[in-house]
């Protein structure tokens, strides 16, 4: 565990701050599970006048409460900060809590910062722009407990795809209710874990899935995963190839869940990963209100779930995505001809982790060949930067050599390799930097979606032993 930062010489006291923040120096008991055990607490308070690092300790009463209510609210009173320490950081603050950090180490390794305060106002994004979109967080995209735990307070349910997935949001006080276990193919022995704990909502897309459902979890209601018409020309990644009934295997599929004694109570699609046409939305959507046509024609109990899947980033996309989603859904789904109880779901995880994670590493190596540097940094692409699961499209990488010193320097094209013998694992290529040197940081920005949670051991670096540090930036204006 690091000690307090407030040893550091260049803090220096403050007398008076609004609305402070809570700095806890460790984890919750909640949150000591999977990836979560190396995680530490600090809170960066930003305003247009300065730049404030507000540093404590907190009781374990203190933390008890805060993993017993699973609750973001860590603006407290001035009074319950009498035993802290307040200090003032000249510059960025969040750029001051990456060198406290790393200089405070005693053996120089990689860590994550994961801003809680991006996670809030996310949320508030996400409620603003599609308020009646109920999101269920996809647990595949970063499993870290403490991203988990803080939007689960924010009110978000959650998609999980296996058995571990499951068992990690449980464990952090996340109800059965809160989960929907979307994937259409479900191995035995998971479809069955998920029946001893109560989670009764799930996916299919196939005749033998439906069979294998009844088999073993007679009281899950279902939604008939679509395949999204187009989704291979709107999106990033398509998901269709693998996943989603076509139109005409629609009707044979709600026959064969109606015989076997099963509800199918809705619908679900996934038009890919980071959609760049909002219209392949109002496609899919169209597509949906057919499959609830059909269960009417067959007579069949009323469906009420209608859940559009992921494809959700944070980007100026984003808010023509959500118009064009409420768009088709008072198109294809009128309140006059909708029951009042429809539920409308989503399946975001790139939107709500990616930004919210930075990523610190070191230069380890370095090579000199006339004009081009090359540099080994302890991270790479069987970690976080994992290939093909990880999109280097959203990344930016920054050195960490104070304020806007580094953008005045002369620049070198420069390549960063990882730490593995694979000469596949490079991390950035021909890339134009400033001269950097052994022990320099490099950090690493938008690094919270399908980087921890599809990294690997191989060559013995293991991701899972990255460390994540906690902070809550907040902005006043």
């Amino acid at each position: 565990m690091l000690g307090c930062l407030s040893q550091c010489g260049e803090l220096e006291p403050v007398t008076s701050i609004k609305d402070p923040l809570l700095f806890v120096n460790q984890p919750p008991p909640a949150w000591k599970h999977g990836h979560g055990s190396n995680i530490y607490l600090y809170i960066c308070a930003t305003s247009t006048a300065c730049n404030v690092l507000l540093l404590g300790r907190a009781s374990n009463q203190d933390i008890q409460k805060m993993s017993a209510s699973a609750s973001l609210q860590l603006r407290l009173g001035a009074t319950q900060l009498k035993d802290w320490d307040v200090h003032r950081v000249s510059g960025d603050g969040f750029t001051a809590l990456i060198r406290s950090i790393s200089q405070k180490q005693k053996d120089r390794e990689p860590f994550y910062i994961l801003d809680l305060g991006a996670v809030v106002r996310l949320m508030d994004m996400w409620k603003q722009a599609l308020p009646n979109v109920v999101p269920y967080y996809a647990v595949k995209c970063n499993c870290q407990p403490p991203l988990i735990t803080a939007l689960a307070s924010l009110g978000a349910n959650f998609d999980c795809a296996s058995r571990a997935e499951i068992e990690t949001v449980m464990a952090l006080g996340v109800g059965a209710q809160q989960i929907v276990y979307a994937n259409p193919c479900k191995g035995e022995s998971h479809l069955k874990y998920a029946a001893s704990v109560g989670v009764n909502l799930t996916t299919f897309d196939s005749m033998q899935e439906i069979d294998k459902i009844i088999m073993w979890h007679k009281k899950c209601d279902l939604l008939l995963r679509i395949k999204a018409p187009n989704d291979e020309k709107g999106s990033w990644r398509s998901l269709g190839s693998k996943f989603g009934a076509l139109r005409e295997e629609v009707v044979p599929l709600l026959q064969h869940a109606n015989a076997a004694g099963l509800r199918v109570i809705g619908v679900s699609f996934h038009v890919g990963s980071k959609v760049n046409d909002p219209q392949v939305y109002r496609g899919a959507i169209a597509s949906a209100r057919g499959v609830f046509d059909a269960a009417a024609q067959l007579k069949l109990p009323p469906m009420h779930v209608l859940d559009i899947g992921g494809g959700f980033q944070e980007s100026p996309t984003f808010h023509e995505i959500a118009a064009v989603i409420k768009e088709a859904i008072n198109d294809y789904f009128p309140s006059s001809e909708t029951s009042e109880d429809l539920k409308i779901m989503a399946e975001p995880g790139r939107f709500f982790a990616e930004t919210a994670f930075t990523l610190v590493s070191n230069i380890i190596g370095k090579r000199v060949r006339g004009e081009k540097r090359e540099y080994w940094i302890d991270d790479g692409i069987y970690g976080s930067f994992n290939l093909p699961a990880y999109d280097k499209s959203s990344m930016m990488v920054k050195p960490l050599l104070g304020g806007s010193e580094w953008m005045n320097k002369a620049k070198f094209s420069s390549t960063v390799f990882g730490p593995t013998c694979d000469s596949m694992d490079m991390v950035v290529a021909e890339s134009q930097l400033p001269e950097l040197h052994m022990n320099d940081v490099l950090v690493f920005y938008n690094m919270g979606a399908y980087t921890a949670s599809a990294g690997t051991r191989f060559n013995g670096f293991d991701i899972s032993s990255i460390s994540t540090f906690l902070t809550y930036v907040y902005r006043q204006y």
